[in-house]
């Protein structure tokens, strides 16, 4: 069970050490998707929770209006550290309620979720002039998608989130991370989405800190057939897999009509 409240924020806006991100917009401290791999596990530490990470999620509550002079010509994301499209944002509309202000705001933003919820908003969408609205998706395959990443919104409803957006004149992408090894079908995911994608972004599985044996055993329990693969790649570091998955996503695209799309792989 996932311990809500509230918590008061003196902003809802911050400074990002994102390449390409003046700020971030984080609504939410933690996230209750439970992802196997979640990289902002970091963050619990920074918070005064006892539970895991993904079973308590801080609602912000800011009295302060965003300084909107402050974001001019900026680019500001949502969100870096949690979904701001989570189950609780039904509840709390917090989300909402920061994009109901960057209407009037002279930047661009850029939104990143797992949820079907975010067509909820599609309404304040087609009222700013630059934003783009992503989908995070690693897999076609919804019962891999259960194991990794149990409370994140299915597969289908994802890919009908793209649509409804591009149906609506959103401009949109698909950022396919983490690519798992072996698991991922990197063509099938662009190909389920690419009549509702404007651009692609593709990064692959890095394992480090505290989810790293959690993914590992994820790999040997559920799919051992892969144990071999996921020990040179994270425990031998071979990266020629990265490199010729990398070439092949550049070998595809050129065989394609042109979208724009970028590799951000590292080990």
């Amino acid at each position: 069970m996932v311990r809500e409240s509230v918590v008061d924020v003196k902003n809802y806006i911050s400074p990002s050490g994102i390449g390409g991100v003046d700020f971030a917009a984080n609504p939410y401290v933690g996230c209750p998707h439970k992802c196997i791999y979640c990289y902002a596990e970091f963050m619990k530490r920074f918070t005064n929770h006892a539970e895991p990470w993904g079973d308590f999620v801080d609602a912000k509550r800011c009295r302060t209006p965003i300084n909107l002079g402050k974001i001019a010509g900026k680019h500001v994301m949502l969100s870096s550290v949690t979904d701001p499209y989570n189950p609780y944002e039904k509840k709390y509309g917090i989300t909402r309620r920061i994009l109901e202000q960057l209407v009037h705001a002279d930047c661009s933003v850029g939104i990143l979720t797992k949820s079907f919820l975010v067509v909820r908003d599609i309404d304040l969408f087609k009222k700013m002039g630059r934003v783009r609205v992503g989908v995070s998706m690693n897999s076609t395959d919804d019962d891999f998608r259960s194991a990794a990443e149990p409370y994140a919104s299915g597969v289908p409803k994802r890919i009908e989130a793209l649509k409804r957006l591009r149906e609506a004149g959103v401009r949109t992408y698909l950022f396919m991370s983490p690519i798992f090894p072996g698991l991922s079908d990197v063509t099938r995911v662009i190909e389920s989405v690419w009549d509702f994608a404007d651009d692609f972004s593709f990064e692959n599985l890095k394992l480090r800190g505290a989810y790293k044996p959690r993914v590992l055993d994820f790999i040997n329990t559920r799919y051992p057939e892969y144990s071999g693969l996921y020990r040179a790649i994270y425990k031998e570091g071979d990266n020629d897999y990265w490199r010729e998955m990398s070439a092949m996503i550049g070998s595809y695209f050129e065989t394609r009509e042109y979208r724009p799309y970028r590799v951000y792989f590292g080990w």
